[in-house]
């Protein structure tokens, strides 16, 4: 194999293997090995393949400032977290952040992260980043409706990625699971034990998720047949606070529900205290199903039934397709969407003959 007649140089701190070794090797100008360690879309894939597994091989590793001012990257991927979210310190963070700097790492790229305690010092902390030259796109975690930070980086015309989706495509590329899939699934399951009257807790309305997995409530109802008594759906459920207060309103209709389907799991969880105050048995007299697949979920008596979601995944596919889009792929193929996975636990049962509806 070729390869195999390449004469190593011999490397110590006086003899750096450079580009030049690696184009000499190949048999190609420095500025196409160039271009194929960068990813240019001019150079073939079966030439850059060639060329990272030769700069491997010869253990070449380019330097960064070098790059930098060649191609005006700094290949660093944005993350500005904001601790005034409501579970902004949960463990799934930390699952979202190792697959993130995974999937940055993969490609050689480095992870820049930035926190802000406020909404108000949001905007600022990304000016602050895109002043400072630290990153050369954002993942931007939580899409909102109306979304300020998507409005910034437009106008800014810096590259971006959404952990989920927006009614205006217009410069989006996004990773998102599919939630209003799983809402639908959720009524499906529950019709299929015989449940009748649903209710439904949904999430923050601020967050662009709320509206999809309403919508993907509705359809569900519709599919299966079953009305929507308003009466039995609550709205900015996302603590375990919320969940039980939400919870405590629809079962006190003067015809409740025997079964709730709640778009987060804290609500879900919440739904339990107030089925506890009035003496109902989760999974026998209430049935409740959640999404995120939190791991609180488990170890709750009975165990939840959800919708769980992969962050480690979600976070290393999400550093993928914004390197894709910093290299200058079509944001149409930059848009993936995948669902969640239905984890069956005891939270949910046939309906009670002994709860009548009326």
């Amino acid at each position: 194999m070729e390869a195999s007649l390449v004469r190593l140089p011999e490397r110590n701190t006086r003899n750096r293997v450079t580009i030049s070794h690696v184009a000499d090797a190949l048999g190609l100008t420095k500025s196409t090995v160039s271009r194929a360690m960068n990813g240019y879309s001019d150079i073939s894939e079966a030439t850059q393949l060639r060329v990272k597994r030769m700069a491997e091989k010869m253990g070449y590793h380019p330097l960064s400032h070098a790059q930098a001012i060649k191609t005006g990257r700094t290949r660093s991927l944005g993350l500005v977290l904001q601790f005034a979210d409501h579970d902004a310190q949960r463990p799934f963070l930390a699952e979202f952040l190792a697959g993130v700097s995974a999937g940055a790492s993969t490609e050689g790229w480095t992870l820049t992260v930035a926190a802000t305690d406020s909404h108000s010092g949001l905007i600022e902390t990304f000016r602050a980043i895109l002043r400072d030259g630290k990153a050369d796109g954002f993942i931007l975690p939580r899409a909102l409706c109306n979304d300020p930070r998507v409005h910034l980086l437009r106008k800014a015309d810096v590259p971006f990625v959404l952990f989920g989706r927006q009614d205006n495509a217009e410069g989006c590329a996004w990773f998102d699971v599919l939630g209003e899939e799983a809402m639908q699934d959720a009524v499906r399951h529950l019709a299929g034990l015989g449940h009748r009257r649903i209710g439904f807790i949904n999430g923050g309305q601020q967050y662009a998720y709320a509206a999809l997995r309403a919508d993907g409530f509705a359809e569900g109802m519709r599919l299966c047949g079953l009305d929507i008594d308003e009466g039995l759906i609550a709205q900015n459920a996302v603590t375990l606070e919320d969940g039980a207060r939400a919870a405590a309103k629809i079962l006190d209709h003067a015809n409740p529900p025997t079964a709730i389907v709640c778009a987060v799991d804290f609500a879900a969880l919440g739904a339990y205290r107030a089925a506890a105050e009035r003496g109902l048995s989760v999974g026998r007299d209430l049935s409740i199903i959640g999404y995120d697949g939190i791991p609180e979920g488990a170890f709750a008596q009975p165990p939840l039934t959800t919708f769980a979601v992969d962050n480690r995944a979600a976070g290393h596919a999400l550093a993928t397709l914004l390197i894709r889009r910093v290299k200058g792929e079509p944001l149409e193929t930059l848009r993936k969407t995948v669902p969640a996975t239905f984890v069956k636990r005891d939270s949910t049962g046939p309906k009670s003959p002994e709860r009548s509806t009326k």
